[in-house]
């Protein structure tokens, strides 16, 4: 997750996949290659950001325990010849 400061909004570069209702939610807010875009002359909508950045933990931390589970399985495998 990444911030950028511009002079009329603040870019927000969360990848979100793996849920419908936050890309409906984040579509009004949608820039070019996944990036959002919130304008400073609009309220910065934290409860968004919240929910977009919990996502992700939820996707890293999976994405992590199957590597890891990944790891596990393949030295197991390894060793058992």
């Amino acid at each position: 997750m990444y911030f950028a400061a511009f002079k009329k909004h603040l870019g927000f570069y969360p990848p979100v996949k793996g849920d419908a209702q936050l890309a409906q939610d984040i579509a009004p807010y949608s820039g070019e290659k996944g990036n959002l875009r919130f304008s400073y002359s609009q309220p910065i909508p934290y409860e968004l950001i919240e929910r977009i950045t919990r996502l992700r933990v939820q996707q890293n931390l999976a994405k992590a325990s199957a590597k890891v589970a990944s790891k596990k399985a393949a030295k197991s495998h390894g060793q058992a010849k």
